[in-house]
This record gives C-alpha cells, structure tokens and sequence, in this order.
C-alpha cells in the first residue's frame, strides 16, 4: 500500500542526469536544435517582416562569404572570437569566472596603440609589431592579476570585480583618447599611422590575415597541450573541482589562481593587439565590441575544447556577419537581425541541457 502510495506521488515527467552520452546522440541533439531554430527564424521572418525566409538566409550566407572581401572579413573575426574564447578557457576551467574579457581586451588595445603612436617614426615596424605583442600580454596579465589576487587572499566575487574592471578600462581609453585625437576635437583617434602603416599586421604571401592566423593557431593548439598534458594544467582541474582536494593534494592553490588568470588576461590582451593592429588600426572604447562576453558563451558551449570552440566561433561570426548584410538587403532593422542571432543561440544554449539531462516518464503500473 505505501509503495502504490509512494509511486503516485512519483511526477509524470522528470529530468534525469545523464551518466554519460555518445559522441553520436550528442552530434544528434545539437543537429536536430539548429533544425528547429532555423524553421522558428523562418516563421519569424514571414511574421515579422513579410520576407521569405529562405531569401533571407541566402542574404545571411552572401553576407558571411559572399565574396573574397567578406570571407577574409569573416574569417579575421573568427580568429579574434577564437582567440578570447581560448583565453577564458583556463579561468572557467578553474571555476573562476572571468568576466573581464571586454577589459584586458581593451588594456591590450590600448598600450598597443600607445606602441603605435609613440614607437612609430623611431622604430621598424617588424619592431613595433614585437612590442605591441608583448605589451598589450604585459597588460592584459596585469588586469588579470588584479581580481585574481584579491580573489586568493581575500576571496572576493570574482564576478563582479572583473566585471567592474571592465568599466575602469573603458575609462582608460576615455582618459587616453583625450591625448592622442585626431584631428583635435573630434573626441577620436583616427587611423594610426595611416601614412607609413607602422604597427599594420604586415602581408604574409599575399595574405594581410595571415598573421592573425598563423597566431591564433599557436595559442590554440598551445592550450590544448597545455591544459591536457602539463602539469599546470592538471593543477586547474583539480583547483576547479575541489579547493578542499587541491589543498590536500599539495597544490599552493592560491599561486594557482593567481598564475591561471594571468594567462587568461595575458592572451585576451594579446587579442587586444591583434584588434588594433591587425584590424581596425585605432583604439576606441567599442574596440572590444563585445566579444569578450559572446566568447564566454562559446567557451561554455564548447566545454572547454579548444577546437570545438574553432566551430563555435565560426557559426556565431557567420550569422553576425550575416545579419549585418541582411538588415541592409531587406531594410530590416538591425533588432530584427538580433532576433535571428538570439533564436539561434537560444536554442544552441538549450540543446545542451538536454546534452546532460534526458527525459523520463513514470511507467504506468499495469499491476
């Protein structure tokens, strides 16, 4: 009697984790919500702008690769996405929720365009270029260093101190621009060194994006190594799994924390480099753009692999592109293009829950 009892408060429909899911079934689910978010984006599109959902899919894909430009464009903005993605890799591994992306991107930028515009007419550019790598890392590490300090000795949220960083960076640039603008009162710093082009990523084969490339590759295959097979690395794991076992394990976990958001801030202010010297060649408080919190989303999506992230980065650089192409094509405003963005995200995110959770039913009790 108390076990009928027990069964009928039992709820029809549960969520269970999984113990674990093949490789297949989880390719399968991700398929079957990029489906569903295209037929929901299409519906969208007829109800909202009257459109034909497949012209504005072929406006997305012109948009993204329509031509050489637009491919190169597209691929750059991969390499930049990419790059910050793997830079948050070792932070959120740890537990350590870095979400000062935006800021060690735009302290970066920012000495690298100090490099530029002081280090212009003294130096060669193959030289300016070097410093402005090393320099914006330099910078990049410092703003990391300083939640992750604060964070070891006297555990503060993390999330809001690098949050609110952020917005001291942006100050920064504010503070910085005054000095450096061009032509004086526009509240800009144009483009630096637009004559001589000291600074500019330089052509490799007859590629500009090259560099950027050849880059964002050696940091990529590099964390992989190093969160899989070094030593360090192990130590993250285990620090982002239990500080408790960490401590027993005789890990100094606090030198940990410090030293693994160094390398988080040192590579996101790279990217920073790469921004100002190898795409917009000028610093301004959107130089960031964004990325440094669309990154955190491939970054989760991607659990932490540095070469599904290559994948992620791609899709949500292409529908961004995308969408910019289509908001002019169709006269859309640039919401509507959001729109399709956030659907598609929508149902990427979700499909993951149920990468880890699956349903079930209460069997019916045929007694």
């Amino acid at each position: 009697m108390l076990r009928e009892s027990a069964k009928s408060r039992e709820p029809f429909v549960r969520m269970v984790k999984r113990d674990r899911i093949g490789t297949k079934k989880a390719i399968g689910i991700r398929i079957t919500a990029v489906i569903l978010s295209l037929v929901v984006s299409g519906v969208v599109i007829v109800k909202i702008t009257g459109q034909n959902p497949l012209e504005v899919y072929e406006g997305i894909v012109s948009g993204a690769i329509g031509t050489d430009r637009r491919v190169w464009v597209t691929v750059r903005e991969i390499m930049v996405l990419l790059l910050i993605s793997v830079g948050l890799i070792p932070a959120f591994k740890m537990k350590f929720w870095n979400i000062g992306a935006e800021g060690q991107i735009l302290v970066g930028g920012l000495v690298a365009a100090a490099i530029m515009i002081y280090a212009g007419d003294r130096l060669p550019s193959w030289l300016i270029i070097v410093l402005m790598f090393v320099g914006s890392g330099l910078a990049g590490l410092i703003w990391g260093m300083i939640p992750a300090i604060f964070k070891a000795i006297y555990n503060t949220n993390e999330t809001l101190f690098t949050l609110m960083l952020n917005y001291v960076a942006m100050q920064l640039v504010t503070f910085c621009i005054v000095f450096w603008e061009k032509p004086v009162g526009s509240n800009t710093v144009g483009v630096i060194n637009s004559s001589s082009g000291k600074g500019w990523f330089p052509e490799l084969f007859g590629n500009s994006q090259l560099l950027n490339i050849l880059v964002v590759s050696a940091v990529t295959i590099g964390m992989f190594i190093y969160m899989k097979y070094s030593k360090q690395g192990y130590e993250i794991a285990v620090v982002g799994e239990s500080e408790d076992t960490a401590n027993y394990a005789g890990i100094n976990v606090k030198k940990v924390i410090i030293r693994t958001v160094m390398i988080s801030g040192a590579i996101c202010g790279i990217a920073g480099a790469i921004i100002v010297g190898g795409c917009s060649h000028t610093i301004s408080t959107s130089t960031a753009g964004g990325r440094g919190f669309t990154a955190i989303i491939v970054t989760w999506m991607s659990k932490f692999n540095p070469f599904v992230m290559i994948l992620v980065s791609a899709f949500l650089v292409f529908m961004q592109q995308g969408s910019v192409q289509i908001a002019s094509q169709f006269g859309l405003n640039q919401n509507a293009s959001d729109i399709i963005t956030g659907i598609l995200l929508f149902f990427l995110i979700g499909c993951e829950f149920f990468v880890t959770y699956k349903v079930e039913f209460r069997r019916r009790n045929r007694g």
